[in-house]
């Protein structure tokens, strides 16, 4: 079923999709969104799982493209949780009229590019299909979920659920025998919120990770007032900050402060609570063995303050870099553990041999359970992407060009793939900073792009394999500088058998990647064709 030819399709209806949509009804661009939720909201319709919190302050994870919207949407908490952030992604589609662009219930199979064209064909899983001439993936850096393969999974007669794909209904699993496995963020979210619902929870664990404290309260009028009568310039501080987020740089290194500064700057950090509690401390917290191992003991050191067995308390004190696997926050996790219907299973010594009928069999034991809770991620940051049949120039997908590893320039465009562009993809800050503030830059930027397009009748606009390569090298020569890479973390891919290991985002921060992407602009779209490509150029691409 051809249903006719469209400026723009966006692919997905979060954060990206609705602010992609909006820009584009501004530019009078014919646009269809298709989702395959059957709501708004994307990461945050799908991660409904008991606990589901935000790791950045409400005040700052939201949109502010719109004042008037930033001064009706009252948060309730410091931290918002699932619910809330869901409703207020709802209000954005209903205060905007978006809904009424947006397919429902329905997934990208494929898009194809017609050279002839200058097209894209996006298929449907609906079978529909519709021509446009740019397409957006707006599907986001953790939407496809990475799928639980345990031997007897099929056999297990109790209750299995995914973080990433929790149902719509509500879960009742009060007085239930749980079993979580998995102890990233989600994992941790949904410990914290469990423990004192459940009537035995284990929590199986391979590999311990480091949690900050979210110190969570109610909004204040007091903050919420102060926030919003300075929204301006907060919001600046964010899109020149390294993170996105309104924490006042450090300046001194860490061992330029004595061990009792170092105490006082940590501990200072720990009362204030948030995902940059300890990072924020000294400049060199990423780059120096050192200076990082110090901050690790600080964070192993409250663990054993909190923690009264010993023994659980060494168990979950993480041993790699702090920070270089992303690090939680939480409301009380490693609390949890001082809790009498709360055990702490350690993988390494335990190993998962397969699940039963009752349960999980490990080496050594076996646990009998009502439900399992799968916290085990995403394929991330390149995942929603491939698992679309995206076919370029010469017949080439994105799969097959991305064998050894993602390319693009600036995490915006893949050379090969015409007019096909990517919200906070890899090569992009992204994972690295606060979603929302990336989110907006990328979609101006996009939507930009497209209004230069038309001002000089141009249709077709393809990053340059040699500007690619060359972000790609800048891309990896950056986090080379850091400790990131040496973790065995998602942001390399580590958690997907068999997926290439190359660190995918851009760790100098929101400020500098913004001045670098607006450098681009100012020298003509520097780096792109703006126009048919040269046939040299083509076959650059396709070797």
């Amino acid at each position: 079923m051809t249903t006719g030819k469209v400026d723009l399709v966006v692919v997905g209806a979060g954060f990206s999709g609705l602010y992609m949509l909006h820009r584009a009804r501004e530019l009078e661009l014919s646009v269809r969104v298709f989702e395959r939720g059957d709501g708004v909201g994307g990461t945050w319709y799908w991660n409904r799982y008991p606990g589901a919190r935000c790791d950045i302050e409400s005040i700052d994870y939201c949109y502010s493209f719109d004042k008037d919207l930033v001064q009706e949407w009252r948060w309730s908490e410091r931290y918002a949780a699932q619910p809330e952030i869901l409703r207020y992604l709802e209000h954005v589609a209903d205060r905007f009229d978006l809904r009424r662009d947006i397919t429902f219930g329905t997934s990208v199979d494929a898009a194809t590019w017609c050279e002839e064209e200058h097209a894209w064909t996006v298929t449907c899983d609906s079978g529909e299909t519709v021509t446009a001439t740019y397409v957006v993936m707006a599907s986001g850096n953790l939407s496809t979920i990475k799928r639980p393969s345990f031997t007897g999974l099929d056999d297990f007669e109790g209750e299995w659920y995914h973080t990433g794909s929790w149902p719509t209904s509500p879960v009742d699993l009060s007085g239930k025998r749980v079993a979580v496995v998995g102890t990233g963020s989600s994992g941790i979210q949904t410990v914290t919120a469990l423990a004192d619902q459940v009537e035995q929870l284990y929590v199986l664990q391979r590999t311990p990770n480091y949690s900050m404290p979210a110190q969570n309260h109610p909004l204040s009028e007091e903050e919420w007032r102060r926030a919003v009568d300075s929204w301006d310039e907060r919001r600046e501080v964010c899109r020149d900050s390294e993170s996105g987020v309104p924490v006042d740089s450090p300046t001194k290194r860490t061992a330029e402060a004595s061990p009792e500064e170092r105490r006082q700057r940590f501990e200072k950090g720990w009362q204030r609570g948030g995902i940059s509690a300890l990072s924020s401390g000294f400049t060199d917290f990423f780059t120096d063995d050192e200076a990082n191992r110090i901050a690790q003991d600080f964070a192993r050191d409250k663990i054993r303050e909190i923690v009264r067995d010993a023994e659980v308390a060494s168990l979950l004190s993480p041993r790699h870099h702090i920070g270089t696997k992303r690090t939680c926050t939480d409301t009380g996790y490693f609390e949890c553990f001082n809790r009498d219907n709360v055990e702490l299973v350690d993988l390494n010594a335990h190993p998962m041999q397969r699940i039963t009928a009752a349960g999980i069999a490990l080496a050594g034991r076996s646990l009998e359970v009502d439900v399992i809770v799968f916290a085990i991620g995403f394929d991330a940051i390149t995942g929603a992407l491939t698992e679309v049949d995206l076919t370029g120039v010469g017949g080439v997908s994105l799969e097959q060009r991305w064998r050894h590893g993602p390319r693009t320039y600036l995490g915006l465009q893949s050379a090969g793939f015409p007019n096909l562009f990517m919200v906070t993809g890899p090569g992009s800050p992204s994972v690295l900073s606060n979603m929302v503030v990336s989110i907006e830059q990328h979609v101006d930027w996009i939507a930009d792009c497209i209004a230069h397009l038309r001002e000089r009748g141009l249709d077709r606009i393809e990053a340059e394999p040699r500007a690619e390569a060359q972000w790609m090298e800048h891309v990896a020569d950056l986090a080379a500088d850091t400790l990131y890479p040496q973790a065995t973390s998602w942001y390399v891919g580590a958690n997907i058998p068999g997926k290439p290991r190359v660190f995918m985002p851009y760790v100098a921060g929101c400020g500098q990647y913004r001045r670098e992407a607006r450098e681009v602009v100012l020298r003509d779209y520097e780096g792109f064709i703006l126009d048919d490509p040269s046939p040299d150029a083509e076959q650059e691409v396709s070797a």
